[in-house]
């Protein structure tokens, strides 16, 4: 059954159109969105394929999906706006706004080395369930209570589920506001559907996960793993669902905010948060977008396992993830590959999402996608 797909796409860039289609066609697309903005400008505004495993549901204009990673720089976002707002300083200890934070040796933790992945609590030490994951007071009071695993500032080391509920409560104790409720009054006025924590009316839009191939960590202990990888399984796996393991699909995990991995939302609406970003001063003042998107830090990542380079939240482009041809281009990769990035160079805004899930950032199905898209502008 050849997928479907609608939407528009200006004749200019027939090319991003024909990478989509051969996403399905060669690739092993499922159910996919993609949406390019130029100079605030929508050129292309693409969905296609299946919103379900069985391919019953046609992908919509408004379907939304889990775009894991993705939802790192948004979250981080969200702090820059207060250390524009004077609120707090990038190089504050944490224990200003969450005292409770600075015990076991991470007393001497910034923001800044909160959002470049440097903190020291890539995953949280107690044992918890995925009851657990529900409730946040919990699950920062876990992450609070977790005695570092380095000396903060001395390295990074990927805090893949950890990030959003380290960043999202420095949010929550500077600003009052859950991270969930202060990302919908960024969005609300750009029309953008981005959100951690949907309504049960929201929910119903939802795409379903299908991961290729099938997850096959249940019943994992990372309690029971001893050397190298015992980090980085107790960062997957305590509590049992923080990498959505088992739960992906499921109400509560689309009801809960855990702003590192489970956003949900549009490509149209990626697009949209970037298009704004990539405006001088609108959603970020120039020279702390300019801050936060330079390298803050490089090295090998053993939660990664390769060398990586962080900004503040945003990755810069790099040889090994290229986003487009631009050295000032930065976004954001997630799990399975969806991506969100700006290029302000090009003026170029770029969301991709998509609901068959292959475990890597960068894919060919991305790839595709940028590589049309530079070779029309």
């Amino acid at each position: 059954m050849d997928a479907p797909i609608s939407g528009q796409c200006d004749a200019r860039f027939a090319a991003v159109r024909e990478a989509f289609a051969a996403n399905f066609a060669e690739r092993g697309e499922v159910g996919a969105a993609v949406c390019v903005m130029v100079n605030g400008h929508v050129v292309v505004d693409l969905v296609g394929g299946w919103a379900d495993a069985g391919r019953t549901r046609p992908w919509q204009p408004d379907t939304m999906v889990n775009f894991y990673s993705v939802g790192k720089a948004v979250v981080a976002l969200l702090a820059l706006q207060l250390v524009d707002d004077g609120v707090v300083g990038l190089d504050d200890p944490i224990e200003r706004v969450w005292p409770e934070f600075a015990v076991g040796g991470k007393e001497a933790a910034t923001l800044r080395m909160a959002l470049c992945h440097q903190a020291g609590v890539p995953a949280i030490r107690r044992r918890l369930t995925n009851d657990d994951l529900w409730q946040w007071q919990r699950m920062a009071d876990a992450l609070a209570a977790t005695a570092a695993w380095f000396l903060p500032g001395s390295r990074h080391m990927y805090h893949t589920n950890t990030y959003g509920h380290l960043v999202g409560e420095i949010v929550r104790r500077a600003s009052g506001q859950m991270p969930g409720e202060r990302l919908r009054n960024l969005t609300a006025p750009l029309a953008a559907d981005v959100y951690w924590g949907l309504t049960t009316v929201e929910q119903a839009r939802c795409a379903e996960l299908i991961w290729a191939p099938p997850h096959s960590m249940d019943g994992i202990d990372p309690f029971a793993i001893e050397g190298e990888a015992h980090i980085p399984m107790m960062s997957y796996f305590n509590p049992p669902g923080y990498a959505s393991n088992g739960v992906v699909n499921t109400a509560e995990w689309r009801g809960a905010q855990v702003p590192s991995t489970n956003g949900h939302g549009t490509a149209t609406g990626l697009a949209r948060v970037y298009a704004a970003l990539i405006q001088p001063g609108r959603l970020l003042s120039a020279d702390l977008l300019a801050e936060a998107t330079r390298v803050q830090s490089e090295g090998p990542c053993p939660v990664l396992g390769e060398e990586v380079a962080f900004g503040l939240g945003f990755t810069p482009t790099s040889a090994r993830r290229p986003l487009g041809t631009n050295p000032r281009s930065f976004g954001h990769f997630g799990t399975g590959g969806s991506l969100a990035f700006g290029d302000p160079d090009a003026g170029v805004a770029f969301g991709y999402v998509m609901n068959h899930v292959i475990p890597r950032w960068q894919s060919t199905r991305n790839r595709a996608l940028i590589d049309a898209l530079y070779d029309a502008l």
